[in-house]
């Protein structure tokens, strides 16, 4: 799922906790990771002929290979920064446990969290993504060098509902390292100002790095991070979240 100081937070409800803000960009990250969890169409002749002309496995497109895997235990962190406040979650997820004691919360900026902000995160990161389809005809070579290959394409908007919605005026961005045939990260960038949740962006940014795990055949997502550059009310409403994921472990 590196920082970077944060943008400005003006006209938004400062008294919101950074636990509930929290759980709201989690609930936007879930969304998002949808692109990743998505089904692929196989008719991108243009995408394949440039994978086999650099041997690079057609398998990278197949979601199975890129969602956040559910039989794994790893630990997780997630930081929100606004210009107003910094707010850390540590977490942990082990599949060994039922429902939704397969997550510890750890802390909450620094202190043991409540029941009631365990339950909203545990709901939260238990919410299922939709199937999405992407749009065969969006496919793009971006950029092809010696070293890496770049494509995007975008989804179908009947695949949306109304909460991930803004994701039709976004754009998906595949990194591949031409030199190792893998994939390395997944960028979502809007084309147009969208609307997530409450808020307006101008800018809605997430880029998810991965590591392939030979033993797993699939690859695991080590690093997120989202800016949105938004507003609400009129008023700038900037946020961005990290989110690490480490020392994962197959059960």
């Amino acid at each position: 799922m590196e920082k970077t100081k944060v943008m400005t937070l003006a006209g938004f409800n400062i008294s919101t906790t950074n636990g509930a803000l929290q759980n709201r960009i989690n609930t936007l990250i879930l969304f998002s990771l949808v692109l990743v969890a998505s089904t692929v169409s196989a008719q991108k002749s243009k995408v394949m002929d440039v994978f086999f002309k650099y041997g690079i496995d057609s398998g990278v497109l197949n979601p199975e290979k890129t969602k956040r895997p559910d039989n794994y235990a790893f630990d997780f962190k997630q930081t929100i920064i606004t210009s107003a406040s910094e707010g850390i979650t540590i977490a942990k997820f082990d599949p060994a446990n039922s429902g939704a004691e397969r997550w510890t919360v750890v802390s909450i900026d620094g202190k043991t969290p409540s029941k009631s902000a365990v339950n909203t995160f545990r709901k939260n990161q238990s919410k299922e993504s939709p199937a999405l389809k992407v749009d065969d005809a969006s496919f793009r070579i971006e950029k092809e060098t010696a070293d890496q290959l770049v494509i995007s394409y975008k989804v179908e908007s009947a695949s949306l509902n109304k909460e991930n919605g803004f994701i039709k005026d976004c754009r998906f961005y595949m990194t591949i390292n031409i030199k190792s045939k893998k994939m390395d990260q997944i960028q979502t960038l809007n084309e147009k100002p969208v609307k997530v949740a409450i808020l307006t962006a101008d800018k809605f940014d997430l880029v998810v790095k991965y590591k392939w795990d030979d033993q797993a055949k699939q690859y695991l997502p080590v690093h997120e991070k989202l800016i949105m550059e938004a507003k609400f009310i009129g008023q700038a409403t900037n946020v961005e979240t990290i989110t690490e994921y480490a020392n994962y472990t197959k059960k």
